[in-house]
């Protein structure tokens, strides 16, 4: 199904990025222990692969290899050297980036659809972080980036990216892949895209990175480094498209608020309904399994992350580049979500720890990385990934829209994903990942509370 065409790397150009050493700050410790992000953006391609190889695939490196320029952090190497020491980012002259091009011989309306598809299928469109490897003095190198572009013969083209977030949250991300289609579609580089990588425009009076690279520091030391195939336990998990319009938005809100007592006790922003719409049925599919043997006192999780760049409290630009979020998790009991106002009890849930936000994004901040630790292991906690903020259906090499874009990691990490609607403003997009028979319960309750709009 799949042909490997060749694999080659990508380096920005040689002698326009010194040597140049990124200390992490507190924003980056807590994502050492994560999976690496995947993103996938596919494009309608109505060519040969012939017309792709000679034509588009030379356009594409070369605009990658002046984007990597800017954004050079991508193409080095993450060093984590033996406790006490920090890990940090260190490019250095040559560094570079894997990438593979593969042909496809499988309909790629078979990925771009909205209909429930196994998760090991569209794996093989990710691209793969080549293994870290020991130095001499016992610190582990990582790479931080990895790309795929697959070619499906007058039909489609999908650009796979597998990265470490450690260098890069959604939006930096982003901000990257946005740039390289800049300069693939124009061949010129916009100064406005130019990325920030001040450090020091990030104070830390709490002394959060102490606290938080001894958690990492705890917590490594009792699991192996490097964490395996991805796709270990995808059997029988499958993933489907969801879309959710304006006017069922709005239809939403407006329930919602007809069963709060006091509207003024619930935010009812798009994020709060969507996210609790979506969490309390998952809760339900994933409890179906287990038919009524739930107890109704357990801990329920909702964990979502908060962009701090332009914040009140920081003076970190909205082009930093790096990680900028404050970590958010929501706690409900089991008995809150599966009853009868689960919605509304999330809404409200949501809302109320957005609206901390405003008193303070760094607020338990020191319980990052331990308290996601136990939180994690409880095994009751749902993730949301992306954001319709980042308006990713404007990422154009030059082909168009993207006719889909999947975040593939959400495979692995008990969640699902927000964007934005590709075709109608103010619309949104989410994608879910669970058993086969997970998703027929959850669709069975996501239509029950569309009907109830």
């Amino acid at each position: 199904m799949f042909k490997v065409l060749e694999q080659s790397q990508i380096s920005p150009p040689p002698g326009s990025v010194p040597t140049t050493t990124l200390p992490l700050t507190f924003f980056d410790m807590p994502w050492l222990r994560c999976f690496p992000m995947q993103r996938l953006f596919f494009y309608e391609f109505p060519h040969s692969t012939l017309h792709f190889s000679q034509t588009t695939l030379p356009q594409l490196k070369t605009s990658l290899s002046l984007t990597l320029r800017h954004f050079f952090p991508l193409a080095a190497k993450l060093l984590c050297p033996p406790s006490p020491h920090k890990p940090y980012i260190l490019y250095t002259d040559g560094d570079s980036i894997e990438l593979t091009v593969v042909e496809s011989t499988c309909d790629v309306h078979q990925f771009t659809g909205n209909h429930a598809v196994d998760v090991r299928e569209l794996q093989h469109l990710v691209p793969r972080l080549p293994p870290s490897r020991l130095s001499s003095d016992g610190t582990r190198v990582l790479p931080l980036l990895a790309v795929q572009v697959a070619i499906f013969p007058f039909s489609g083209v999908c650009i796979g990216v597998e990265f470490s977030h450690v260098a890069a949250d959604g939006k930096a991300l982003v901000h990257f892949m946005k740039s390289w289609a800049s300069v693939c579609r124009t061949n010129e580089y916009v100064d406005k895209w130019l990325p920030s990588f001040g450090r020091d425009q990030i104070e830390d009076p709490q002394g959060l990175e102490s606290i938080l690279l001894k958690d990492w520091w705890d917590w490594s030391s009792t699991r192996e480094e490097d964490k395996g195939p991805i796709n270990e336990g995808l059997t029988d998990k499958v993933r489907a498209t969801y879309l959710l319009g304006k006017a069922q938005i709005e239809r939403l809100k407006n329930w919602v608020s007809s069963h709060c007592m006091n509207n003024n006790e619930v935010r009812l922003s798009t994020f709060a309904v969507t996210c609790a719409l979506i969490w309390v049925c998952v809760v339900k599919s994933q409890e179906s399994e287990v038919g009524n043997l739930h107890n109704d006192d357990e801990l329920c999780y909702f964990n979502f992350v908060a962009d701090c760049r332009n914040r009140y409290e920081f003076s970190i630009p909205a082009t930093y580049f790096g990680n900028c979020l404050a970590i958010c998790v929501v706690t409900l009991k089991m008995s809150d979500i599966m009853g009868e106002d689960g919605i509304v009890a999330a809404t409200k849930a949501i809302g109320n720890k957005v609206r901390e936000l405003e008193s303070g994004a760094l607020r338990g901040a020191d319980k990052w990385l331990s308290g996601w630790k136990e939180i994690f292991e409880s095994g009751h906690v749902v993730t949301v990934a992306g954001s319709p903020r980042l308006r990713v259906y404007e990422t154009d090499f030059g082909w168009g829209k993207p006719t889909k874009i999947e975040v593939a990691n959400i495979d692995v990490a008990r969640g699902f994903y927000l964007a934005d609607s590709r075709d109608e403003e103010g619309g949104i997009e989410f994608g879910v990942a669970i058993s086969k028979a997970q998703m027929n319960v959850f669709n069975s309750f996501f239509e029950e509370a569309l009907r109830l709009l």
